[in-house]
């Protein structure tokens, strides 16, 4: 169209939904996060609780589109550390985890600062909380998983590298034929684990006797899983560990709005109807 004529060209039109498609996720997330916080503030309402949620999803570089994991790390903790410390003494905290583990001093951080707030803990587990996830829930009062939910060993990691493990090369090599650099790694590995274990068994004080306190830091630090194994709901009642299994459905409700980012086809699909649907006669 001529542009004396008071229309939008086809370049115009272009810009348009440039500028559209542009601000479109800008505005998507802030409308997650204001349904969070109503969120947020309806469980605390419900619950008389202060709500802390510590969640890390996979997330995606600009353009480039590389996958991202999130961990625990110095950020969380300082953050959690800011709320828990804000929070009154006597108000109960719940804290939502859903994490694969990440930085153990940031973990030990905020598990000793959840073992030490007066009011009862307890920690919420909608899909799985491992490693540095699973250390921070050993310092609360109560630990909520879905049925499905799972936690996990924290057994320290040198690298790519389980400690436990380098420990065992030591064990079933001739000393002459370990390479010094090994060596030190089996020292590292050494010290790793008996920090993990005394900190767990730290946290662990009060909720049992320091001799099953032991026994489970040992059990959850030596390694004898792989790092990855799941430690589901009966396991870890097994273990000794407070866990219940009635999560509120307003927390599992919660984590739908921390959406993985959006890619071209997702990978599960499903029908958001509450009962089957009806066969026709």
């Amino acid at each position: 169209m001529d542009s004396t004529g008071g229309g939008l060209g086809l370049m115009d039109i272009f810009w348009l939904l440039f500028l559209l498609s542009a601000f479109q996720p800008l505005v998507t997330r802030k409308l997650l996060d204001n349904l969070r916080q109503r969120k947020i503030a309806q469980i605390e309402r419900k619950r008389g609780s202060r709500v802390i949620l510590l969640v890390h999803r996979q997330e995606t570089m600009s353009f480039l589109g590389f996958p991202i994991m999130r961990y625990i790390d110095i950020n969380d903790s300082e953050a959690l550390l800011r709320a828990i410390h804000a929070t009154g003494s006597d108000t109960p905290l719940d804290i939502v985890l859903h994490t694969p583990g990440g930085m153990v001093i940031a973990a030990t951080q905020i598990a000793r600062a959840v073992k030490a707030h007066p009011g009862k803990v307890t920690v919420f587990v909608p899909h799985f909380a491992m490693s540095g996830g699973t250390l921070i829930a050993l310092a609360a009062d109560e630990i909520v998983m879905s049925p499905h939910a799972t936690l996990g060993p924290i057994d320290p990691q040198l690298g790519q590298q389980p400690a436990a493990s380098v420990l065992k090369v030591v064990e079933q090599k001739p000393l002459k034929d370990i390479d010094d650099q090994t060596l030190v790694m089996a020292d590292q590995a050494a010290k790793a684990i008996s920090q993990v274990q005394a900190t767990a068994k730290s946290l662990l004080e009060g909720k049992m006797t320091p001799e099953q306190a032991e026994k489970l830091a040992t059990t959850l630090s030596e390694g004898r899983w792989t790092h990855d194994h799941p430690i589901f709901a009966a396991d870890a009642r097994e273990l000794g560990l407070p866990v219940s299994t009635d999560i509120p459905d307003e927390i599992l409700a919660m984590m739908s709005l921390y959406p993985q980012p959006t890619q071209r086809t997702p990978s599960v699909e499903y029908l958001p109807h509450r009962q089957p649907p009806q066969k026709p006669n």
